[in-house]
């Protein structure tokens, strides 16, 4: 044991070393054997380079050790080769740092794949780029809100919006932006918010990037039915006393004039004065009884009752609807298509609903298309690329003008003569409350377009 230690290993060598030169100068002094001679001196020669590599096995150890720091190879291993206290000591320090710096990169590894997992399954899209539009990360929300399978530049989303790529090439650190993209008839409204870092000294842009189309749709309801509530709940109790009222002269006018009078001229005026009130009184009755029921259809935009979802297929969906719509549409349309993709399609909702909503829809593309000499209604359902289900109707009437296109949902809104204004709010309503939306595309003078998306 004590043969391996360091400091006997190297006595050792020195005095064989010693022996080996001494050997040397009596056979090279004292004989002329010069074979002798030449193998004496490689075997000092040898000895010599013995001894300094193994004087030198601990720089050699050293570096080792550095150079593994340097380049982040954790793998090495320093093995206790009994060589002393001190080379004991040597090594334990070496393994002790090596551990160290492996346990430590295991914690990076592991806080690495934990936020990738956090990134790629977080509802918020992340994008984060360079200043010259090279994308550095994107996670999959982004990529569906963007409809790409990946993203290598930013420039790329100039053909999904040219609007949406002036704001992030633009956008400051700690800035917000709203930006709104119409695609393929669906309507985003995009919140963005860009934080700036730094990585392997480049410089990044991170932008955060929800979709809040259906938040601010929600926020836009509930205030329509807080005014609703509010406006129908001051004219019901205005206009009900007045029809109450109305209908007591009425009834007070009809005693009095069954009452049999004396025939005088002036008996003759009053009951034509009698009679003038009467009718004026009925005609304020009928009046209020109207307003009322008006009010009340209002009213009942706020009393939507909650869908009873159960899976049916679309295609008895379509069917009830067009023998439902046959007399009304059949007189003005000639031609009236639908179809399902696949064909047993099927979707989670109230069919009630939902059969209400698509009667709505076709009864304003039948009058949209009226006196139309190619008159044609479509009702089509498929999946789309994020296997979302989409209802839609087609007419090609003459379409919605773009000063209109973003009126048309709101309650007490038409660009129908006679038209309430309710029918289109109801139907996003009743989208909103399967968690869906509703959306319209229109080019004026060819078609019109209503999706629901569920």
């Amino acid at each position: 044991m004590i043969s391996r230690r360091f400091r006997f290993q190297c006595l050792i060598r020195v005095l064989v070393l010693a022996l080996s030169i001494g050997g040397l100068v009596l056979v090279v002094t004292e004989t002329r054997l010069y074979a002798v001679h030449i193998l004496l001196g490689l075997a000092v020669v040898y000895q010599v380079i013995s001894l300094i590599l193994y004087v030198e096995k601990t720089n050699r150890e050293l570096a080792r050790f550095l150079l593994a720091l340097r380049y982040h190879d954790f793998s090495q291993t320093f093995k206790d080769e009994k060589l002393g206290r001190s080379f004991d000591r040597l090594r334990h320090a070496f393994t002790e740092i090596m551990d160290n710096f492996r346990k430590v990169r295991m914690e990076k590894e592991e806080h690495y794949q934990y936020l990738q997992i956090i990134v790629q399954h977080v509802g918020i899209g992340l994008l984060a780029f360079q200043s010259d539009g090279d994308v550095e990360l994107i996670n999959p929300a982004a990529k569906k809100i963007f409809k790409v399978p990946f993203l290598k530049n930013i420039k790329t989303l100039e053909s999904f919006s040219p609007e949406l790529l002036r704001t992030l090439q633009t956008m400051r650190p700690h800035q917000r932006a709203l930006v709104k993209v119409e695609t393929d008839g669906d309507v985003l409204n995009l919140a963005l918010y860009s934080r700036e870092f730094k990585l392997r000294d480049q410089s990044f842009t991170l932008v955060s990037i929800q979709n809040i189309q259906s938040e601010l749709e929600e926020k836009e309801i509930e205030s329509w039915q807080k005014l609703i509530r509010v406006l129908t709940h001051e004219i019901m109790n205005s206009i009900t006393p007045i029809a109450s009222l109305a209908s007591t002269i009425d009834d007070l006018i009809e005693e009095s004039a069954g009452k049999t009078l004396p025939a005088a001229p002036e008996e003759a005026a009053r009951r034509e004065a009698l009679s003038d009130i009467h009718h004026a009184a009925r005609t304020i009755q009928k009046r209020s009884q109207g307003l009322l029921q008006f009010v009340d259809a209002y009213r009942n935009l706020t009393l939507i009752p909650q869908p009873h979802p159960e899976t049916f297929p679309i295609g008895e969906l379509f069917q009830r609807v067009e023998k439902l719509m046959a007399a009304q549409v059949g007189e003005k349309v000639r031609d009236f298509r639908s179809s399902v993709k696949p064909v047993d399609l099927k979707i989670f909702a109230d069919p009630a609903l939902i059969e209400q909503v698509l009667i709505n829809l076709l009864l304003n593309a039948a009058q949209a298309i009226a006196g139309r000499d190619s008159a044609m209604i479509s009702l089509v359902a498929y999946q789309d690329g994020q296997a979302r289900t989409l209802i839609e109707v087609r007419d090609n009437g003459p379409g919605i003008s773009a000063e209109n296109i973003d009126k048309i949902f709101i309650p007490f809104f038409s660009t129908k003569d006679g038209g309430a204004g309710i029918g289109l709010s109801f139907s996003r309503q009743v989208m909103h409350l399967h968690r869906g939306s509703i959306s319209v595309h229109s080019r004026p003078g060819e078609e019109t377009v209503f999706t629901l998306r569920f």
